[in-house]
């Protein structure tokens, strides 16, 4: 093995990433050494290269004699399946595949919102949240710069609530769907450990980043979480660190299981995500500048992202890959659940 192949793979994240979580518990699971810089993207340490979007974790790949600073957790996990053999978090038969990609990307793109909404818009949540983005930073700020610092970054913060939807009118329809992911992930793992069987995938890691913060930090919905599902607030000390279970290849769910077990979970993402990725990815299209959607029978307004238009294209895209017997199987798993909307012309 090359001095450069034996080296701790290194990324730069933050305590306070929801997405950085997410990547360290996958990377203990797979057991694949790695070395983490704690730190903000805004300003990464000296000598490493910087990312062609500065965002959290950043991945820096040996590539050539040089390092690739890579971002985006969701490519980052299939690059490190191709580049890193056993122990895998993507299940091999495709129609269970996609439906981890489906949960995937609600936990990235949907429960985020829940966990930027909560950290911001209580009082509770914003007298913590301040000084422990401070403090994740660097423990050894002086109190009296802290604070202030946090009042700094509490009020850039606030201010962006917008960006993700969160503001008086739809913090019901955000709450709501919290309350109810709970009850439904509760279920979940009390019936097979994890989301797509006896063995995590990809989702259980994107689900466990989000509520890292949502379950554990963020004062109000961690009291929402602890009363509705204690089995929930201990599966996430679990998943952090799965390096000691060894999963077997059975592990996985069959399909006919999943579609008993996942229908809770598969409706409650066609009930709120499903049509925010339809009404955001035509704003997109019409190139506006907002999306202006009803999700779960309220109004919902906010700023059009065009990632997100991509998310819902990739998910279309691979649904289009699989043959056409597992398009039949994914349609019949998806039938009813208001997901098949993903699939319908734009």
């Amino acid at each position: 093995m090359s001095e450069e192949a034996s080296q701790p793979l290194a990324l730069l994240g933050a305590a306070g990433s929801p997405y950085t979580r997410k990547m360290l518990s996958l990377l203990r699971f797979r057991r694949i050494p790695h070395a983490i810089h704690w730190g903000s993207h805004r300003n990464p340490p000296p000598g490493l290269p910087e990312p062609k979007v500065k965002l959290l974790p950043t991945f820096y790949f040996p590539t050539g004699g040089g390092l690739e600073a890579v971002t985006d957790s969701t490519p980052i996990i299939r690059r490190l399946e191709r580049e890193h053999a056993g122990r895998s978090v993507i299940p091999d038969d495709p129609v269970v595949s996609f439906l981890n990609d489906l949960v995937e990307d609600y936990a990235d793109e949907w429960l985020t919102k829940a966990m930027f909404h909560f950290r911001w818009a209580h009082a509770a949540d914003i007298e913590n949240a301040g000084p422990m983005l401070i403090f994740w930073h660097d423990p050894t700020t002086p109190s009296d710069f802290a604070e202030l610092a946090a009042r700094e970054i509490s009020k850039r913060q606030i201010d962006r609530l917008y960006v993700v939807g969160s503001n008086p009118v739809t913090a019901p329809t955000i709450e709501a769907s919290y309350a109810r992911f709970v009850d439904i992930l509760d279920a979940v793992i009390a019936r097979q450990g994890f989301v797509l069987g006896a063995r995590p995938s990809a989702a259980d890691f994107a689900i466990q980043g989000q509520l890292s913060q949502l379950a554990i930090i963020e004062p109000t919905s961690a009291a929402i979480t602890v009363q509705r599902s204690r089995r929930v607030r201990a599966w996430l000390d679990r998943v952090e660190d799965l390096s000691g279970l060894e999963p077997d290849a059975a592990g996985w769910a069959s399909r006919a299981d999943l579609a008993e077990t996942l229908r809770p979970l598969l409706a409650e993402i066609g009930r709120v995500y499903a049509p925010f990725l339809r009404a955001n990815a035509k704003a997109a299209m019409a190139q506006a500048p907002t999306v202006e959607a009803e999700i779960d029978g309220r109004p919902w307004t906010q700023p059009t992202f065009p990632y997100q238009a991509k998310c819902l294209a990739a998910l279309r895209q691979t649904r289009e890959a699989l043959s056409s017997a597992d398009q039949g199987a994914l349609d019949a798993l998806l039938a009813d659940t208001g997901c098949e909307i993903l699939f319908d012309p734009l």
